[in-house]
């Protein structure tokens, strides 16, 4: 258990300061975050790996579809117009599959931001994973926090070059591998890859990894926080999505002030002193370059490692952990008015604790059932609600369909024994990776026979025709019915379709012209 003045105290100030705002147009300041330890750092670690390995290794899963499908897992088919995922097929028609899922999507942010804040943007969000990762590169290339910071500040020298150079070279290295990675979502993985060394790939391909490895190397490398602060319109809307009960990252000022290096001198003095020894850390390790002890900002992604840095500064004092902490507005509150018996003085530390030092009975804390609430249940409702609806329907979808469209002009034409012949496009949507054989058929007009171009078979209420696997049939059918049994100047009829090796079939309701009083 170490005194106040045995802890370090660490020379770091706030780049983006809620107390003092840099003009919009200053130059930046550079941020060397210190590398932080503890849960939330391991979370972080978790959930790049993770994300990471999602990211570049998701193109070269296989999916076995057959022999008439591509085999790759997760495939935009954009030549095909088709995108594949997994066991799943979706057509441009059904792209309403897409926009649902876009819907998820945005409920689910404004469900975990109402609950747990910014936790989207401090773990899974792209820039973040992205940041920490050319972060790891820098750390293991030039060193931490300090070494860095001496490294900026020292001439340019042989050693110096090569640490910079180094480090952009992997840099690059990285954003290569990130633009070449999403080209793979959009063709067979290997044989592009192929095309792509070998020089043989389209112009697309390569002008979307040049963009890629640009964005990437930018806004990873060299923007980093400026891209969430100046560019990410989230931390300007996430208020609207916050409440008091919502969790956010918090220093718990009612237990840390006033803050004090010695505070043993100050309680001998008659002095408080709060549990906050005034190190730095969190500003150290904080990404975005701020205080979290200025309060709720802008630019804070809740990312947590200042949690962990107190946390390690409160583990050495023999204190609580918790100093810097995930906390609700209320409980925050509430544990104020108490530190400030209620609003009339300044933080007294010896409001919140005994004489024995343990934290006075009637202190606020955080429970996991503080954040079901009714706003919870009703993202979590809509939420589910989309996704059981998509689910539905795709389980219950057609994969076989039907069209079709009636010839303008002429709209019928009367033949040489009477009878009226109406022409149609009819088109059937084989929506399968496999061959079929579709049965079509004429129903509700009496006498009615069709003729297909191209088919060498004489009219008939009933054709079989081959359709190809994933492909749109599309055949010029013409009707015909007798004069005699011409019921009107417009019947209405049926087009009947039906896989002859499976009970799929669809229908479409035509419509068959004639002149008016048999004319």
């Amino acid at each position: 258990m170490l005194d106040q003045t045995q802890v370090e105290r660490l020379e770091a100030e706030a780049v983006n300061s809620a107390k003092t705002r840099q003009p919009l147009y200053a130059a930046r300041r550079k941020i060397f975050p210190k590398r932080a330890s503890g849960r939330f750092r391991q979370f972080k670690w978790l959930v790049m790996a993770i994300t990471l390995g999602i990211y570049y290794l998701t193109p070269w899963l296989r999916w076995d579809r057959g022999p008439f499908a591509p085999d790759q897992a997760v495939l935009l088919d954009l030549a095909n117009r088709r995108f594949y995922f997994f066991f799943i097929e979706i057509w441009p028609q059904e792209f309403y599959y897409v926009a649902g899922l876009l819907m998820m999507a945005g409920v689910g942010l404004f469900l975990i931001t109402s609950t747990v804040g910014r936790a989207w943007c401090g773990y899974a969000c792209p820039q973040t994973v992205w940041v920490d990762l050319f972060l790891v590169v820098e750390r293991a290339i030039e060193g931490d926090r300090n070494a860095r910071i001496k490294l900026e500040a020292a001439p340019w020298s042989a050693r110096k070059l090569f640490l910079r150079v180094s480090k952009h070279a992997i840099w690059l290295v990285i954003a290569v591998a990130t633009g070449g990675a999403w080209i793979f979502y959009f063709a067979d993985a290997p044989k592009l890859l192929g095309e792509v060394v070998t020089g043989t790939a389209a112009p697309v391909a390569y002008v979307t990894i040049a963009v890629l490895t640009g964005t990437t190397y930018v806004f990873g490398g060299l923007m980093r926080e400026q891209v969430c602060t100046y560019m990410c319109p989230w931390p300007r809307i996430q208020a609207a999505m916050l409440d008091e009960n919502s969790l956010t990252v918090t220093y718990n000022d009612w237990r840390g002030e006033p803050r004090s290096r010695h505070a043993k001198k100050a309680l001998a003095a008659g002095l408080p002193a709060g549990d906050c020894v005034d190190c730095n850390a969190c500003v150290a390790v904080c990404p975005m370059g701020i205080d979290i002890r200025d309060g709720q900002q802008l630019e804070c992604i809740t990312c947590a490692l200042c949690i962990d840095a107190c946390d390690g500064v409160m583990d050495k004092l023999g204190r609580e952990r918790g100093l810097i902490s995930y906390a609700t507005l209320a409980d925050y509150n509430a544990n104020m008015a108490v530190a400030t018996a209620g609003g009339t003085s300044s933080v007294n530390p010896s409001l919140v604790r005994t004489t024995s030092g343990a934290f006075v009975d009637g202190l606020a804390h955080f429970h996991l059932s503080k954040i079901f609430r009714l706003r919870t249940y009703i993202y979590l409702g809509a939420w589910s609600t989309i996704g059981l609806v998509l689910v539905y329907s795709l389980l219950t979808r057609e994969r076989l369909e039907l069209n079709v469209l009636h010839d303008r002009n002429p709209q019928f034409v009367t033949l040489s024994d009477g009878s009226i012949r109406n022409g149609y496009t009819v088109k059937l949507l084989n929506m399968i990776p496999e061959p079929r054989t579709i049965e079509v058929m004429l129903q509700g007009l009496d006498g009615g026979e069709m003729s297909i171009v191209g088919v060498d078979q004489p009219p008939s209420h009933s054709f079989s025709v081959a359709v190809e696997p994933d492909r749109l049939k599309v055949l010029k059918v013409f009707v015909r019915q007798p004069a005699n049994l011409i019921k009107g100047p417009a019947q209405s009829f049926g087009f009947h379709i039906q896989d002859q090796a499976s009970s799929e079939s669809a229908k479409y309701t035509a419509s068959f012209n004639a002149p008016e009083n048999g004319k």
